[in-house]
C-alpha cells in the first residue's frame, strides 16, 4: 500500500527529530545554544556592598558586564526568531510560554506602585530578556533538536567551572566566597562568584542518574558525584541538605523499578543506610549528631526556621493588604528593611529576598503573580510527567535518551522546589540560581516538544 503524502512526511518528522544525535564540541555547543552561557552569570569577583540599599539603581564595571553578557545573548535570541521562516510550538508548550509573559507583565505593571521604580524596570527587562532566549531554543530546536542528554551534560559542565573558579578564589580572596557562621563554622556559599548550594546539587543529581542509568562512563559519573556531594556539604546549608536527600532518593526509588535486579539493590543499600546510620548515631551519640545538623542552633531558630517563618509572617500580611505585592524585586528590598530599620546589606541573598521562591513570587507580583507561577509550574510537571513515566513504544535509542533528559530534568526542577521552600535565589535575574532553573524549565518543554512530535508522527502513519 502507497503512503500517503501526509503519512511520509511524519516519517520525516520522525526521523528528523530523532535521528542519530551528533555530540558537539563544548565550544561549538555553546554558540550552536548560547541559552546555555546564561548559566555562567557570568560570575561576578567583587565583594559584598555592605550598607548599599539595592531598591535603588547602582552602577559599577561588573553590573555593565553581567547586564552586557545577557543582553548580547538575548538580542541574538531576539535576531534569531526575526529571521525564523516559521515559528510553531505546540499547544501544550504554548499556554507555558502565556503564563510565563503573563507573570513578566504583572512585574511591569508592578513598576508604577514600587518604591524602586528604576530597578523593577530593569529587572522586569531582564526578565523578558531571559524569557526571549527560552523561546529561540524552543523555537530552533523544534526543526533541529539537540542531543538532550548533552544539554544536561554541559550545563553540569558550566557548574564545574563555576564550582572551580570558586575553589581557586578562596585562597586568593576568602570573603568573596566564603562566611564564618557562629555555630555553623566557614561555609563556602559562592558569594558573587557562584552558588554553591545550587552547584554542588545540580552536579550531583546529574551524575547519580548517569552513573544508574548509564549515560556515561560509571568512574566519570562517580567522580563527579563525590564532587557535587561534597560542594553541597562545605555549603553548611541544611536546606541544600535536605533537598538533595529528597531528590536523591526519590532517584534511587525510580532506578529501583527499572527490574528485579535493580529493586533488590536498593532494598539492600536502604538497609545497609540504615545500619550505618545507627552505627553513627549509637557511637557519637544522638545529640551530638543533632547538634551538628543544626550547627548548633537554639531550639527558638530551629523552630522559626532561622528566623524566615518571621519574614514570611511579614509578607503574607502585608499581601493581605495589599494584594497587588510591593513592585518586583525592589519592593522588598525596600519595604521590609525599612519597616525593621535593618542594616542591609548588599548581598540579594540576604535581607533583600524572602527566604522563599514561593512568598518572594506573593511580594513581587501578589496573589495573581503567584496563581500563575502554581498553575505555570503545575503545567511544567504534568507535561513533563507526561513522557517521564513512558515505559512502552520506545523503540529508538534517541527517543531513550529523551525520555532520560526529561526524568533527570524533572529530578532537578524537584530541587529547585524544595530548595526554594527556605531561599529566593531562583527568583531574581542576574542569579546565577535564576538562569539554572530557567533552563531546566527549558530542557522539559523543548525535550517534551520532541516526544510530542514523535506522537503525532506515529499517529498520522497508522492507517486509518
Amino acid at each position: 500500500m502507497i503512503k500517503s503524502t501526509q503519512q511520509v512526511e511524519s516519517s520525516e518528522r520522525e526521523v528528523s527529530v530523532f535521528q542519530a544525535s551528533r555530540r558537539l564540541p563544548a565550544f561549538q555547543f555553546f554558540l550552536r545554544y548560547p541559552i546555555f552561557l546564561l548559566a555562567f552569570g557570568p560570575p561576578i569577583f567583587r565583594a559584598q556592598a555592605i550598607g548599599t540599599d539595592t531598591s535603588q539603581s547602582h552602577f559599577d564595571f561588573w553590573s555593565v558586564f553581567q547586564v552586557g553578557w545577557i543582553s548580547l545573548i538575548s538580542l541574538r535570541a531576539i535576531l534569531r526568531v526575526i529571521s525564523a521562516r516559521s515559528i510553531f510550538i505546540p499547544n501544550q508548550i504554548r499556554s507555558i510560554l502565556r503564563l510565563a509573559f503573563f507573570l513578566g507583565v504583572i512585574f511591569l505593571a508592578s513598576v508604577a506602585y514600587s518604591p524602586g521604580r528604576l530597578v523593577s524596570t530593569e529587572f522586569s527587562i531582564l526578565y523578558f530578556m531571559t524569557l526571549i532566549c527560552v523561546v529561540e531554543f524552543l523555537v530552533d530546536t523544534y526543526s533541529d533538536p539537540p542531543d538532550w542528554t548533552q544539554c544536561l551534560f554541559r550545563l553540569r559542565l558550566v557548574a564545574i567551572w563555576l564550582f572551580a573558579a570558586i575553589l581557586i578564589t578562596l585562597p586568593f580572596a576568602p570573603s568573596l566566597v566564603m562566611a564564618i557562621v557562629p555555630g555553623a563554622g566557614i561555609r563556602i556559599i559562592g558569594g558573587t562568584v557562584g552558588s554553591v548550594p545550587v552547584l554542588g546539587p545540580i552536579i550531583a543529581i546529574i551524575s547519580a542518574y548517569s552513573f544508574l542509568h548509564s549515560l556515561e562512563s560509571r568512574v566519570r559519573a562517580a567522580v563527579f558525584f563525590l564532587v557535587g556531594l561534597a560542594g553541597t556539604l562545605i555549603t553548611q546549608s541544611r536546606g541544600t541538605e535536605i533537598a538533595l536527600f529528597i531528590v536523591l532518593v526519590l532517584l534511587s526509588l525510580g532506578w529501583a523499578k527499572k527490574s528485579r535486579r535493580s529493586a533488590y539493590v536498593f532494598i539492600f543499600a536502604f538497609a545497609a543506610s540504615i545500619l550505618v546510620a545507627a552505627l553513627v548515631v549509637g557511637s557519637i551519640g544522638g545529640d551530638r549528631v543533632w547538634n551538628a545538623f543544626n550547627r548548633g542552633q537554639s531550639a527558638a531558630g530551629i523552630a522559626t526556621a532561622s528566623g524566615r517563618t518571621d519574614i514570611w509572617k511579614f509578607a503574607i500580611q502585608y499581601s493581605i493588604s495589599h494584594p497587588l505585592g510591593m513592585g518586583y524585586v525592589a519592593g522588598f528590598r525596600n519595604i521590609f528593611t525599612n519597616r525593621f530599620d535593618l542594616n542591609f546589606e548588599g548581598d540579594v541573598t540576604r535581607l533583600g529576598t524572602t527566604h522563599n521562591t514561593f512568598v518572594q513570587y506573593l511580594v513581587d507580583g501578589g496573589w495573581l503573580g503567584i496563581a500563575l507561577y502554581l498553575i505555570m509550574s503545575v503545567k511544567i510537571i504534568a507535561l513533563g510527567w507526561r513522557f517521564a513515566k513512558r515505559r512502552s513504544l520506545v523503540t529508538l535509542s534517541s527517543e531513550r535518551t529523551t525520555i532520560h533528559a526529561i526524568r533527570c530534568a524533572l529530578l532537578l526542577l524537584v530541587f529547585c522546589f524544595v530548595e526554594g521552600m527556605d531561599s529566593s535565589i531562583f527568583n531574581i535575574p542576574l542569579q546565577g540560581a535564576f538562569y539554572y532553573q530557567n533552563i531546566i524549565v527549558t530542557i522539559i518543554l523543548g525535550a517534551s516538544t520532541s516526544m510530542l512530535i514523535l506522537s503525532r508522527s506515529r499517529n498520522a502513519s497508522f492507517p486509518r
